[in-house]
């Protein structure tokens, strides 16, 4: 449950980095920069993550999730900047808290028209079907993430220099309050906001997780206020803060994108350690009920080793953070501005 907080705050604070970068540019540079990020990162997506993922050279299964899914809402919202400025904040609130009723309307599941609702609105692990044993697995629906950069590129004027620091920890408090409690009230109503109504267990951990248990595959409304509410009171109450564990924290920060690439890789090189460590054999390595290559359906570890390796991997990468995050501030090289 935790870990549903990675992706809505990633998708909603890149929307935040948007606007901060393009203040001092022209709306043609920054959405000229923005066109090519987006580009960028849905290449990345397909070539580098995927790969980190599967470790498949062959690309047999092309993975699609939070990098593709920010590309192509930074194209959209590049268009909408040049376009239509003033409809960015409406068409973020439109999409965020309007597309969960299209589960109330007949949508065409097979063919063109099928593919392309699941591929911008509904997709749950959508499996294309590529030819010659290649996949493309959609896991992230495209507009419903949309709307949340669009909201948070909507919100990075609140850190305009020319708003009072005062004033905008009231605003994001009175907005981290308010969706927060909007999560509580439709998870109570239990009707629109989510395709899976919690339902009352036999006893009140059972009835309490289930209230917890909102859909991320596409992100719901209520999956969204569950998880931006508490991240907006976050960033209310710790703009200011300036300790030991915050600057530990600032250096993972400032090279998010750095980060999430070699996590993914450094924990495929412990699954392929793990995986000979473990009496498993070359004969293993692929499994034709896996797509991850070095991973048979039946391996696994402890949920202590989970966390172990899990702990391990963030500590380790704290030293290239760092080693990167000061090479950017002493370098200024094209290149630097897409990592």
């Amino acid at each position: 449950w935790f870990t549903h907080f990675c992706a809505p705050v990633f998708v909603f604070l890149s929307g935040v980095s948007v606007y901060l970068s393009s203040r001092n540019k022209t709306v043609a540079a920054s959405s000229s920069f923005l066109l090519k990020r987006g580009l960028w990162l849905i290449l990345v997506e397909i070539a580098i993550v995927s790969l980190g993922l599967t470790f498949d050279p062959l690309y047999h299964f092309i993975i699609l999730q939070v990098i593709w899914a920010i590309g192509c809402s930074m194209l959209l919202l590049a268009l909408l900047m040049r376009v239509a400025p003033r409809l960015i904040l409406p068409a973020g609130l439109l999409l965020v808290f309007g597309h969960d009723a299209l589960q109330f309307a007949g949508l065409p599941q097979a063919g063109v028209a099928g593919y392309l609702w699941k591929l911008f609105f509904t997709a749950f692990g959508t499996v294309l079907p590529l030819g010659n044993g290649h996949f493309i697995g959609i896991f992230y629906a495209i507009l419903p993430w949309t709307g949340v950069i669009f909201l948070g590129y909507s919100i990075g004027r609140w850190y305009s220099h020319d708003v009072d620091a005062l004033k905008r920890k009231q605003k994001l408090l009175q907005a981290g309050l308010g969706v927060t409690a909007l999560y509580i009230v439709l998870r109570v109503i239990n009707y629109y906001g989510d395709p899976a109504p919690w339902q009352k267990g036999n006893h009140f951990l059972q009835s309490f997780f289930s209230f917890l248990n909102t859909s991320k595959y596409p992100p719901s409304l209520q999956y969204l206020c569950m998880t931006l509410g508490p991240a907006l009171l976050v960033l209310a109450l710790t703009e200011n803060v300036n300790t030991t564990l915050s600057r530990i924290l600032t250096v993972y920060g400032r090279v998010p994108f750095f980060y999430y690439i070699l996590h993914l890789y450094l924990l495929h090189i412990a699954l392929v350690i793990v995986f000979f460590a473990t009496g498993h054999t070359t004969a293993e390595i692929v499994d034709p009920n896996s797509i991850f290559l070095f991973r048979p359906v039946k391996f696994g570890i402890s949920l202590a080793g989970v966390y172990a390796i899990w702990f391990s991997v963030v500590v380790i990468l704290y030293f290239p953070c760092r080693w990167f995050n000061r090479y950017k501030m002493k370098h200024s090289q094209w290149w630097l501005r897409y990592v």
